[in-house]
């Protein structure tokens, strides 16, 4: 399922932001991550309306993805 583009990138803003809070990046250096990442990728995709999951899920994903990256 796609979701609305508008309440997505509302969506991708409010993960950017805890992102850069819980990894303790700039919020540009969080931008930059998540969307070269592979969740947004997924997101953007709408594979298994992962749009619907968490703020909070969706960040720890993305540590899990930035640890696996080091």
């Amino acid at each position: 399922m796609k979701a609305n583009k508008t309440l997505l990138q509302m969506k991708y803003a409010r993960i950017i932001s805890e992102f850069a809070k819980e990894s303790g990046m700039s919020t540009s250096e969080a931008m930059d991550f998540f969307y070269h990442s592979k969740e947004y990728e997924l997101i953007r995709e709408g594979v298994s309306d992962l749009h619907c999951m968490s703020v909070g899920y969706l960040v720890e994903d993305l540590m899990e993805e930035k640890a696996f990256r080091q």
